[in-house]
């Protein structure tokens, strides 16, 4: 994602992570902001979502369907 850019808010597709591999982002759900930094883990809520780029990042989403 380049800086400044988001995913805007979407369902959750069901148990699922994302890893911030490169920058920064900021997962937003309920209300609330999750700052996510290189190297870092952060596990998306069972709510709508978005993410924002706060610089170029690179993102590794996990989903496990069940």
């Amino acid at each position: 994602l380049a800086a400044g850019t988001e995913l805007a808010e979407h369902d959750n597709p069901g148990a699922a992570t994302v890893q911030v591999l490169v920058g920064s982002a900021v997962l937003t759900a309920d209300g609330q902001d999750i700052h996510v930094g290189a190297g870092s883990l952060a596990q998306i809520p069972d709510a709508r979502h978005g993410l924002r780029a706060d610089q170029d990042t690179v993102v590794l989403l996990t989903v496990a369907l069940t």
